[in-house]
């Protein structure tokens, strides 16, 4: 069985700066929802009161010896990650031993509840490989708060994202007036969904204490992912947006549907990507390779035994997702095969042949590039200055370690190993169309 998270710690966190980070992730007005909407509901102006935001550790402390490794060899891989499919990767290389099978040592992973929580630990250096959402990336590296030094250094997978909404939804434009969802501010759900709800002529709000929300408003709150398809099914939203298995658990348990897939949106987009300190890469490169081909391999493993693969990490597998097979196998294979989906318009670009969750770990630069743009168009709650001062290129260049990552793709095949043509696998434009 995997472990979850204590907060408990012996590293203090200046408290002026703790609350300035807090702020900064969830701003003034985030509030977790509360054990009452999880059994009884909650208008949405209590959902918005009536609990709190996991705190933050907003110190740059440093990884202990034991993450980063030294005299003794090579670290242990201590990983870290939220309970939805985006962790596959990671968390098949452990079950399945491809980490093991690359030489290096990986320590059961631990779950964590929220994103507040694994970045806490992930400053502190209790965990030196997690996936984090890629916005959340540049937040890490370039906000005022935080400046830590987090390298990305793979893709954990492309798409499996979607909005969820009540049966009631059948447009953008039906969201107006109400409340939806989202994981993180710095999210890329954050940014496809305000993309959306601009382009359908509505207004992403981010003021959580409003009392009233005009019908061209879209008030968003930010909700951690186990807790989504609750609220859903009390009705204190209208919808959310967030990564598998949330939006199958939304089919399947919580009378939702879904109203569009983010990869139908922006084509074979990165949501969570694999990181560590960038300390970690430099004084670690043979090591940090390793763990890059251990997940290569697991990528590879997941594309061709996906029903396999969710039964192997569900809780009648390995126990590292807590949900059972069924919500994993739907968020891994219930797709373009689903006509419902292409009636409704959940599919609208069939043509782009994807999966509902891909896998493929190079990073592309133009990626990186495009979202740095599209974040600054982006409402969030809290400081986000930092983002007018980033130039998008010298994010890519910068944020992202490329070698090790293209020495393991090359070592399993290269990019035709995945079904992307060599001139495709390490250049690409992006494509975002509604």
């Amino acid at each position: 069985m995997t472990h979850e998270h204590s907060t408990a710690r012996g590293d203090e966190v200046d408290p002026d700066v703790a609350a300035s980070a807090r702020e900064l992730v969830g701003g003034a007005g985030w509030r977790n929802p509360s054990e009452k909407a999880r059994t009884s509901g909650l208008s949405r102006r209590e959902f918005m009161k009536e609990s709190g935001l996991a705190s933050l550790a907003a110190t740059g402390v440093a990884a202990t010896a034991g993450c980063l490794g030294g005299d003794d060899g090579p670290p242990t891989a201590e990983i870290g990650y939220l309970p939805i499919t985006d962790a596959a990767p990671l968390l098949t290389g452990y079950a399945n031993d491809h980490f093991a099978d690359h030489g290096v040592d990986a320590a059961e992973p631990t779950l964590f509840r929220g994103w507040s929580d694994l970045s806490e630990a992930f400053l502190s250096g209790e965990v030196n490989v997690a996936h984090f959402l890629m916005p959340m990336t540049v937040w890490m590296r370039y906000g005022d708060t935080l400046d830590a030094n987090v390298k990305v250094v793979a893709w954990d997978h492309t798409d499996g994202s979607a909005l969820t909404v009540q049966q009631d939804i059948d447009e953008w434009e039906d969201l107006g007036g109400g409340t939806v969802a989202v994981p993180f501010w710095y999210s890329i759900h954050n940014v496809i969904l305000q993309m959306g709800l601009r382009e359908h002529g509505l207004t992403p709000r981010t003021d959580s204490s409003a009392d009233e929300v005009a019908d061209d408003e879209v008030n968003l709150v930010v909700t951690p992912p186990p807790d989504m398809p609750a609220a859903l099914e009390n009705g204190s939203i209208e919808g959310y947006i967030v990564a598998e298995p949330f939006n199958a658990i939304g089919e399947l348990d919580a009378g939702g549907k879904i109203l569009r897939f983010t990869g139908d949106v922006w084509r074979e987009h990165a949501c969570c990507v694999v990181v560590m300190r960038e300390e970690l890469v430099e004084s670690q490169p043979e090591w940090t390779t390793d763990v890059m081909s251990g997940i290569v391999d697991a990528q590879q493993y997941l594309r061709e035994n996906r029903s396999e693969a969710a039964r192997l990490l569900s809780s009648e597998g390995s126990g590292l997702l807590p949900q059972g097979p069924e919500p994993i196998d739907r968020a891994l294979t219930h797709y373009d095969d689903h006509e419902p989906y292409l009636d409704s318009g959940a599919i609208r670009n069939a043509d782009w042949d994807i999966d509902r969750i891909g896998f493929y770990p190079y990073p592309y630069p133009s990626y990186t590039e495009e979202l740095v743009r599209r974040m600054s168009e982006t409402r969030v709650e809290g400081e986000d200055a930092f983002l007018d001062d980033l130039e998008p290129g010298e994010v890519a260049d910068d944020l992202v370690a490329y070698d090790p990552v293209r020495t393991a793709l090359e070592a399993a095949g290269g990019p035709p190993a995945f079904d992307v043509p060599e001139d495709d696998g390490y250049e690409r434009q992006e494509t975002i169309r509604f």
